[in-house]
């Protein structure tokens, strides 16, 4: 595919283009944007600062990555923007470049689909094949791990993990960690089980699944202290991967894991 960009569409000559990108009508790309082969920006795009953005991307009109931080300590130091293969990005999305006090880059893997008006803050890393639904928000420094899906009008504060195959359901305010594999929702969210319906439709064995929600219910529903509990899951049940991820997920947090 070549190359085709609109004649309204205002691009800075230090940006970097690869063959096969599409971009059109009125978009702006500046100085230290990398776009890679067969991305397409659809109209009114801005790709502003640091922001490199892989191959076979869609983004729809209206969104804007990799501008300034939400950060009053922010001031002006150069970070960046890293984003996957193969992302749909829609309308209206917000993508911030990193503030101060990370690792300096907003990052995003491959796979996932963002819908409209999504809003991923500075230093937030998302992993792959994640879904996020309308008005989706997260603050800085939050983490979603691969195949994470978060529901429309949802609110994540800063520095909150969600654990992969985790489903955080609408109209959710999610101050503490969500383990990975669980379902969660609510104004101030809480555990609802075990995400089972996601695992099966990702091809988890039955044995994996009932492994975890025998997990599950040593954690959350019988009356053990989270380290009691931890104990439990390691000496009664299979320490396979699954099993291993979510016992490191739990001791590793630090805002608390959602119960």
């Amino acid at each position: 595919m070549e190359t085709g960009i609109h004649k309204t569409a205002i691009i800075d000559p230090k940006a970097s283009i690869d063959e096969g990108v599409q971009i059109g009508p009125f978009c702006i790309v500046g100085e230290g944007a990398r776009l890679k082969k067969g991305t397409r920006l659809i109209s009114n795009v801005i790709i502003d600062g640091n922001t490199e953005i892989g191959e076979n991307c869609t983004i729809h009109p209206f969104a804007s990555i990799g501008l300034p931080p939400q950060d009053l300590k922010y001031k002006d130091e150069k970070t960046g923007v890293k984003i996957g293969n193969n992302n749909i990005i829609r309308e209206y999305v917000t993508i911030h470049r990193a503030s101060v006090g990370g690792d300096g880059i907003t990052e995003i893997g491959s796979d996932n689909f963002l819908m409209a008006y999504v809003h991923i803050a500075h230093d937030c890393k998302i992993g792959s094949n994640v879904v996020m639904a309308n008005l989706a928000t997260l603050a800085g420094h939050v983490v979603i791990e691969d195949y994470a899906v978060i529901g429309g009008i949802v609110a994540i504060h800063q520095f909150t993990r969600i654990g992969t195959y985790a489903m955080v359901g609408g109209f959710s305010g999610v101050g503490q960690d969500i383990p990975p594999y669980a379902m969660a929702s609510g104004p101030r969210a809480k555990l609802f089980g075990l995400n089972s319906i996601g695992l099966k439709r990702n091809n988890f064995p039955d044995s994996t699944i009932n492994d975890l929600k025998k997990a599950y219910r040593i954690l959350f529903r019988e009356k053990h202290t989270l380290k009691d509990a931890l104990k439990k899951v390691q000496k009664e049940l299979p320490q396979t991967d699954e099993m291993k991820h979510l016992v490191e997920f739990i001791e590793k947090n630090k805002r608390g894991i959602c119960r």
